[in-house]
């Protein structure tokens, strides 16, 4: 059974901001605002996925035999993943957008070294520039966005395991456009390139390995993008949680001194 834990951001979603997620020194005035337009963002992500952006993804991997799937969020203690979840977690679906600073640090150390041990990361649409994912690949992931598009994705390289199942292109209506230059390291595996309206062209599913651990980025998922309804994405997510989920964990991450060489029986 592989353990999934969706993390999302939540905070465009959420019908109401926190007060401590507030600005400080603020009138009640510009509160009363701030929270009418958190409520129209809510109402417009809500008029394309009633479950959430990743609701609709923890409930479709849910159905997975092979998958044990918990969701959380920002907003939940400790940002959603204590020590004891993360502990407990093979892969980790990441999806972040106007918060990242609000990810505490130590959490970023803490989601590194997991990954560093084994633990799968899948870094979603605009998780590009999220703390775990710089800290795991260590470069900034600019990229050049638009609003409102339409992506084809073109599966470049069909015999990967994420790609299984996946035919040669697909098409994605009112998907975010995003374009290169995109600010990543060499991917290990290029599998999937999107191509938009504009012309534009980005290497739309990368992937890595840090340590014991893989990683995979996908590009769609807007969040009032119906992408997460698009069974072919469903699938790539489902292929890419299984291809990421680790075969051998690495118990210790330091320099142990090694024992006395056997002898040769030279």
């Amino acid at each position: 059974m592989i353990r999934v834990t969706v993390w999302y951001e939540y905070v465009q979603e959420a019908e109401k901001i926190p007060e401590e997620f507030l600005p400080t020194g603020i009138s009640e005035e510009q509160k009363d605002e701030m929270q009418k337009g958190q409520a129209r963002s809510s109402a417009a992500i809500k008029a394309v996925y009633p479950k959430g952006v990743m609701g609709t993804v923890a409930e479709h991997l849910s159905g997975c035999e092979d998958m044990q799937v918990t969701s959380v969020n920002l907003y939940m203690p400790e940002c959603g993943l204590p020590d004891e979840l993360l502990e407990q977690t093979d892969v980790l679906i990441w999806w972040g957008h106007v918060a990242h600073n609000r990810v505490p640090d130590e959490l970023v150390r803490k989601i590194r070294e997991r990954v560093l041990k084994g633990m799968g990361f899948i870094p979603l649409h605009s998780a590009h520039p999220s703390k775990p994912m710089q800290a795991l690949l260590g470069t900034s992931g600019s990229l050049k966005w638009r609003e409102d598009d339409f992506c084809r994705v073109w599966n470049i390289n069909p015999t990967h395991p994420i790609a299984q199942g996946i035919p040669e292109s697909f098409e994605l209506p009112g998907e975010e456009m995003y374009g290169e230059p995109f600010g990543i390291p060499k991917p290990d595996d290029i599998v999937f390139l999107g191509w938009f309206r504009g012309g534009e062209v980005f290497r739309s599913g990368c992937t890595w390995t840090r340590g014991y651990g893989k990683i995979f980025y996908f590009q769609p998922g807007h969040e009032t993008s119906p992408s997460y309804h698009n069974p072919l994405v469903l699938k790539i997510l489902e292929n890419a949680v299984r291809w990421a989920a680790p075969s051998i964990w690495c118990q210790d991450l330091g320099c142990p001194h090694a024992e006395k060489a056997p002898e040769s029986g030279r």
